[in-house]
Parts: C-alpha cells; sequence; structure tokens
C-alpha cells in the first residue's frame, strides 16, 4: 500500500520499521521540526526522523501541519492511506479526506479506555493489570474514531511506563500491519466506540508526579512506576526536590504518613492506610541517581525523618 508516515517519539519507530519490512511503499515521512532537548538543550531530531533517514525515506518537518502547503503536500504525494503514531499534532479534516482508506492510528490503549496523550503511564498509575494496544480510523475527535483491530496484554506487577511502552511499541507494529493487509483484503469491519467507556489520560503535568504520602503504599507505588521517565514522582527531602525512580511494596511501617525507616541498606517510607513503601532508587536534585544504600551511607537518614512538604 502507497503510504506516508507521520509520528515523532521513540514508540512509533517499531511501526515504521515494521511497514517498510512488510513492503508497503512509504513515500514520505512527516515528523516534528527538530527541538532542543536534555540539559543542554542541544537542538536533535525526533527519533522517527533518525530512523527514516536509517531507512532512506524522504522525510518532512512542517512548522505547521495545518499550513496550506503541508496539506497541498500531502495532497500531491496520492496516498491510499495514512499512518499517524505520536505525531504531536491533531490532524485538519483536509488532510483526514485525502486517503481513501483513511487515516489510521496506533493507540497503546485499549480504546475507549484511556483516551489522551498519556495512555499508557496512566494506565500503570492507575493500577490497571491489563492494557492492549488498538489500531482506529482517526476522526476530528480526540481518539474517538471507529475500531479497526485491538490486542491485548497483561501488566506486570513491577512493570514500569518505559517497559510496558516498549513492549506495546512492538505490539502496535504488528497489529499496524495486520490492519493494512485486513484493509487490502477488505476483511476488517470498523466498530464504533462505546463513549459511555471512555477515560482519559490526559498530557502529564509535573506537579502529577508529586507524592502525597498520606495515600495508601499501593497508589504511590503505581504513581512511581507510571510516571518515569517524566514527570518522575518526587518528594522533598531535607528541603530539596528528591525523585523516587524506583520503589516496592514493604510491610507496615510505624510513624506517621512521609516518615523514613532506614534500616541497616533499606530505605522504608511509611503511607497512608497503615502501608509502607521502600525506595530502591532515588536521586536528589542535582545529584545522580544512585540506590537507596549509596543515598543512606551518603545522607545518613534519620528514623522518623519526615520527606515532604514544601
Amino acid at each position: 500500500m502507497r503510504l506516508v508516515f507521520l509520528g515523532t517519539p521513540t514508540f512509533a519507530v517499531p511501526t515504521l520499521e515494521r511497514i517498510v519490512e512488510a513492503g508497503h511503499e512509504v513515500v514520505a515521512v512527516v515528523t516534528q521540526p527538530d527541538r532542543p532537548s536534555g540539559r543542554g538543550q542541544q537542538v536533535s531530531p525526533p527519533p522517527v526522523k533518525e530512523a527514516a533517514h536509517r531507512l532512506g525515506l524522504t522525510v518532512h518537518q512542517p512548522e505547521r501541519i495545518r499550513a496550506p502547503e503541508a496539506i497541498e503536500l500531502l495532497r500531491e504525494l496520492r496516498p491510499e492511506a495514512m499512518v499517524v503514531v505520536g505525531y504531536g499534532k491533531i490532524l485538519p479534516q483536509a488532510i483526514l479526506d485525502i486517503p481513501p482508506h483513511g487515516i489510521l492510528n496506533v493507540h497503546a490503549s485499549l480504546l475507549p479506555r484511556y483516551r489522551g496523550a498519556a495512555p499508557v503511564q496512566w494506565a500503570i498509575a492507575g493500577g490497571e493489570n491489563l492494557t492492549g494496544v488498538t489500531t482506529m480510523r482517526i476522526d476530528a475527535g480526540l481518539d474517538t474514531g471507529d475500531i479497526l483491530l485491538q490486542r491485548a496484554t497483561a501488566i506486570g506487577p513491577e512493570e514500569d511506563a518505559i517497559e510496558l511502552g516498549a513492549r506495546l511499541a512492538r505490539l502496535g507494529a504488528e497489529l499496524l500491519v495486520e490492519t493494512l493487509a485486513g484493509l487490502e483484503a477488505g476483511g476488517i469491519q470498523p466498530r464504533r466506540q462505546d463513549h459511555s467507556q471512555a477515560s482519559l489520560a490526559p498530557i502529564l503535568k509535573k506537579d502529577d508526579g508529586r507524592i502525597d504520602w498520606s495515600r495508601p503504599a499501593g497508589e504511590i507505588h503505581n504513581r512511581v512506576r507510571g510516571f518515569v521517565p517524566w514527570p518522575g514522582c518526587h518528594t522533598r527531602f531535607r528541603g530539596r526536590p528528591l525523585q523516587i525512580w524506583k520503589a516496592r511494596l514493604a510491610e507496615a511501617a510505624p510513624g506517621r504518613p512521609g516518615t523514613a525507616h532506614p534500616s541497616k541498606a533499606r530505605l522504608v517510607v511509611a503511607c497512608g492506610e497503615g502501608g509502607a513503601l521502600e525506595l530502591l532508587e532515588v536521586q536528589l536534585e542535582g545529584k545522580k541517581r544512585i540506590p537507596a544504600a549509596a543515598f543512606l551511607s551518603g545522607y545518613h537518614v534519620i528514623d522518623d525523618e519526615l520527606l515532604g512538604g514544601e
């Protein structure tokens, strides 16, 4: 099939690679412009651009996908379908109308659950034990288009957003190739979403990662797993921001929620409802990410010392 691929993040790369491998004709790749990133704010290309160059594909990076010249470019490419994976911009109706097979999206949830920008993160943070990927036809709404195919997968009890995202990216790539084959053969019957069952996965904000130690330990643990690498779950230690990279549920700890209880090389923090969380990897602002044992050795945490606050 003659395709245009629109995508930006690492999550989109396996789908681009897989449709090329499957023999589809990708006439162009559209991705976001190069942006400053990282601590040094050096201008870097999107992961999809790097993958496209490696695959020998033509790349376009319009500042505005709604600009008349961008829309005209897509028309001139005459795609039979477009594939969108994490492109990062809402497409106007003028683009939705171009390809005869529609614009196909790979979404990292079992729609209509977790519509929005961060389905992997919010599924873990919400304590789900099952998720998956959906291919759908994009319409004018937010992840509201007709479902084409779906594939479910379990979420591991310790799996974080980076690990699950990588698995779903590969699963979504296979499902998209299967979807294209089904559309070509006329063997897929699109079905409408049940909008009454929808839930949202909005873009993450820094404050979403702030730990409220009065919440149950399981809820905090899910957020620690769900919010890596961004925004990360964070608290305060002696007035400085402390990010929790890894943790696990622990036996109940005494004291008020947020109090630290060091024991040998372990750092356990009391949570709400009598639960507790063992911190495994942490990072104090301006310092490196280190195991909890090294943190205890370097900062001599006192028993019953309170984390959090301003």
